[in-house]
């Protein structure tokens, strides 16, 4: 029995269910047989159905069936796994989802190690010995195993594909180049491939050299982010810190307040008790003393009379009545007025401050620095589009061309009152903030200030403090025949160049840069400026008479 078990295929004592060998082996009345656990569980999955399948004839079963052991099945399973298993390939050996499959093997077939591209199959390691020991066979061409095999069988001619048409960019066979491909550039596939490969190697390179710099860059991108939430948790903890000590500190003047009123309250309540004691006081003596006058008054005895009115006191003297008089009087109503003005001017202060801190906070430079600009066509990718606030300009200027020109006149115009204008310098403001990246470009007659500042700067007098370049919140560049200086802070520097007709100004304000170019055919750097702006940026003109400058990009 054991001599026939060998000669057996295990394939015939597998359960169609786990497609192992038969473990404690059961068999239904439609006579298949399957590992007992393995129908249980089948059966168990359809318990809410109430119906009880066969899964492999799909008969069906009123009542759930009471399983038996095959007594002669185990003792055969017993059998062959102590002779025969042993030859039998392993589970693992067997094709499954996605292998390539010997096309040799039947019944359960087992994976491919080789594609014949000869035969046009694929075989296992048994079916591929022939191809090992058969002369004529180990010149056939064995390649990996693939599931797109037939892809290299022309479905025309149903022959090799191993030329390839570089003028059609695609793989033939032979009979295509010569019935459909004739005078085309072909080559070997082999050949083409080899070509490619270099072509993929290259490719491979800079795809790898991508990744690491790719790699470096999320490196500094991580590095980035934990700077970033480092800076806002420490930005909220400092800044909530500052607001509690201002609260306190609100909180400490409101008591001290409270306790001043109360202190004075209860001073003038003091004096008015006691002056009101005294003349409570005085009130019931003049009342007595009127009773006694009363009752004298009543005596008819007159010497009786007489002795008694002349033996009275006289009458002590009263405060001055006047003192007392009644008129409206303010007591604490003022307090109250000057906590108000208090109140409006710390509100004016915040809104005023609270414009920087948003504008600081909006403004927090949380990317990459980008490369700055060399070239013109790199330039004018940040140009921006800038008008002239006329409730700047100074009567002398006169505004044209939508407000992008200002030429310096001789006669003086009126364009009314307005808190923003220049009173005396000949000077004009952008309506635009300025902030990031911005490049613009101007055309200058005469002798022109190109400048940019704060929006802050004074606007009255010819002060040094309304003067472009002569306080801390303006820099210009001042362009005349005579050559340009530049000016910030009231300090002067001297820039190289001659009589300029195009001006180019740059400005990256989260990197505190500002540049002055010379357009003429090409850039030239007349001077740059390495600072930190602290709030949005007007560009400004200074234009005197027969002088004009106008924005151009």
């Amino acid at each position: 029995m054991a001599q026939a078990a060998a000669q057996l295929n295990p394939e015939t004592f597998s359960c169609s269910l786990c497609l192992d060998l038969l473990k404690d082996p059961v068999t239904t009345s439609c006579g298949h047989s399957y590992c007992r656990k393995c129908l249980q569980d089948h059966w168990d999955a359809e318990e809410k159905k109430r119906v009880y399948s066969c899964p492999q004839c799909r008969r069906t079963f009123k009542w759930r069936p009471v399983l038996e052991k095959n007594t002669l099945l185990a003792a055969l399973v017993e059998t062959l796994e102590k002779t025969g298993l042993q030859d039998a390939p392993a589970d693992h050996c067997y094709a499954g989802a996605g292998d390539v499959a010997c096309d040799v093997c039947t019944g359960r077939k087992l994976k491919a190690l080789k594609s014949c591209l000869v035969c046009r199959a694929s075989f296992c390691d048994s079916h591929l010995q022939p191809h090992r020991d058969a002369a004529p066979l180990q010149r056939h061409k064995l390649v990996e195993p693939s599931q797109q095999f037939q892809e290299n069988i022309c479905p025309r001619h149903d022959e090799l594909m191993k030329i390839f048409c570089r003028t059609d960019q695609k793989i033939i066979c032979y009979l295509c180049s010569v019935e459909e491909h004739h005078g085309h550039h072909m080559v070997a596939a082999a050949a083409e491939r080899s070509e490619r490969q270099r072509e993929l190697k290259d490719t491979r390179q800079k795809i790898q050299q991508k990744i690491q710099d790719t790699e470096e860059d999320l490196k500094v991108l991580q590095k980035e982010l934990k700077s970033i939430n480092g800076s806002a948790d420490k930005a909220v903890k400092d800044s909530e810190k500052i607001f509690t000590q201002m609260i306190r500190l609100l909180e400490r003047r409101r008591s001290e307040v409270q306790q001043q009123v109360r202190s004075t309250q209860g001073a003038a309540v003091s004096r008015v008790k006691e002056l009101q004691k005294k003349l409570e006081q005085e009130m019931m003596e003049l009342k007595r003393r009127d009773g006694e006058l009363e009752k004298i008054s009543h005596t008819l005895d007159h010497s009786q009379f007489l002795h008694r009115f002349s033996s009275l006191p006289a009458l002590s003297p009263s405060p001055d009545s006047s003192s007392l008089e009644i008129r409206p009087r303010r007591y604490f109503e003022d307090v109250a007025a000057a906590v108000t003005k208090l109140r409006d001017e710390i509100q004016q202060v915040l809104m005023e401050t609270q414009t920087n801190i948003s504008w600081t906070v909006s403004n927090v430079d949380v990317l990459l620095p980008e490369p700055q600009p060399r070239s013109r066509k790199n330039f004018l990718r940040y140009a921006c589009q800038i008008t002239l606030d006329p409730n700047t300009a100074n009567d002398w200027l006169l505004l044209s061309e939508e407000n992008r020109k200002v030429t310096g006149m001789k006669e003086a115009r009126s364009y009314g009152d307005h808190p923003d204008r220049f009173t005396d310098l000949e000077q004009i403001l952008s309506r635009e903030g300025l902030t990031g990246r911005c490049y613009w470009e101007v055309k200058l007659r005469g002798w022109v200030s190109v400048a940019v500042t704060y929006r802050n700067i004074s606007r009255a007098g010819r002060s040094e403090e309304s003067c472009f370049g002569l306080n801390k919140r303006s820099w210009s560049l001042d362009c005349s025949s005579g050559g340009c200086l530049f000016h910030h802070n009231n300090i002067r520097t001297d820039v190289s160049g001659s009589r300029l007709s195009r001006v180019g100004v740059y400005l990256d304000h989260r990197a505190g840069l500002l540049s002055f170019y010379s357009i003429s055919g090409s850039m030239k750097l007349l001077h740059r400026v390495q600072t930190s702006f602290t709030q949005p940026l007007h560009l400004g003109f200074c234009v005197y008479p027969d002088s004009s400058v106008e924005l151009k990009v």
